[in-house]
């Protein structure tokens, strides 16, 4: 076991977590967020995945860690790049089907994500290109952090145990996104789960790295307009709901 690496992953299981339910406590304190704000997130998050992921890399090289063992590689090209295009279908409609949600079950807006969302995703050209960046940033450090690094230090750890590794890096994945709440922590713990297993078949980053990316441009081009037509059709109903009991 190498120290280097137990703190890493200490910081990832204690400290990620703590931190990021700190800052989304202070961001859904604020009324409004401004473009400032949001430019301002988008890129200290930015800054701060490509130095965790530096950070790895030099490390794990230190201990002569090859990329291949952390998922940078195509072990098989035609299984890999088939997967890819499965898996990213598959998180795609699943996105889709969540947004529809929002417009036809308008409860469903007045959720943790959905608000977080009218305060934190773009709002004009700008602020989308940023999050572009932001998004394919996110998409391929966390998957190199989380199913690259954690997933092969757990696996060795466990004496090569693919089941403990797989569960374990979910594990991880679902506790750095607990400012969702306990129904976003149950979601990120199934993508979490699908997605390791899905590293852990091909051998390749690259299936998980493609559908993180389109889960999180679809709903942060989306999900604003989605929730803002889910709370104008509550709000429609509370007053046809008031025009009744007249």
């Amino acid at each position: 076991m190498h120290w280097d690496f137990a703190l890493i992953l200490l910081f990832l299981g204690i400290a990620v977590p703590v931190l990021g339910r700190r800052r989304v406590r202070q961001l859904m304190q604020m009324p409004n967020t401004t473009k400032m704000d949001r430019i301002s997130l988008y890129a200290s998050t930015l800054v701060f995945q490509w130095i965790a992921a530096g950070i790895i890399l030099w490390r794990t090289n230190a201990q002569q860690i090859r990329p291949s063992q952390l998922g940078l590689a195509l072990p098989s090209p035609a299984l890999t790049v088939s997967v890819t295009v499965l898996l990213s279908a598959l998180i795609l409609f699943n996105q889709m089907m969540g947004l529809r949600r929002l417009v036809a079950q308008p409860a469903k807006a007045q959720g943790i994500v959905p608000q977080l969302a009218l305060k934190l995703f773009p709002q004009d050209d700008v602020e989308r290109l940023a999050f572009f960046a932001l998004v394919a940033t996110v998409a391929l450090c966390e998957e190199l952090i989380y199913r690259g690094f954690v997933q092969r230090v757990l696996q060795d750890w466990s004496a090569g145990s693919v089941i403990l590794a797989v569960l374990g890096s979910a594990v991880f994945f679902a506790f750095a996104h607990l400012y969702q709440g306990r129904r976003g922590l149950i979601s990120t713990l199934t993508i979490g789960l699908l997605f390791s297993t899905v590293r852990a078949w091909t051998g390749s980053l690259l299936p998980c790295i493609v559908a993180h990316f389109v889960a999180d441009i679809t709903v942060g081009m989306l999900a604003p307009g989605r929730v803002r037509a889910g709370l104008a059709k509550q709000e429609l109903q509370i007053a046809e709901n008031k025009i009744d009991t007249i």
